[in-house]
């Protein structure tokens, strides 16, 4: 997190510098993209509000194979098959 935000350019200069990455995979919904949202969304019944942005990113998570991420969002440890871990914890 930020103080102060960054202006717009400061912050798309970033996220071009990630998108330029050989190593970076931007995970996108593949054909089995809606039966896997609707196999979290039973596991998870009660995900709603803002709740429903972090599930779809575990939902193309699962698809893509993925467990292990690095954020602060605590939402994410709200999903078992998730491994969520935190960049600043020592």
């Amino acid at each position: 997190m930020f103080r102060a935000p960054w202006p717009v350019e400061r912050g798309w200069s970033f996220v071009e510098a990630l998108l330029a990455s050989p190593s970076l995979e931007v995970l996108c919904p593949t054909a089995r993209h809606a039966q896997v949202a609707a196999e979290v969304f039973r596991e998870f019944p009660h995900v709603s509000g803002n709740l429903v942005h972090v599930a779809h990113i575990a939902v193309l998570m699962r698809e893509h194979g993925v467990r292990l991420m690095y954020t602060r969002d605590t939402d994410f440890h709200r999903f078992a098959f998730l491994e969520p871990r935190d960049p600043l914890a020592a």
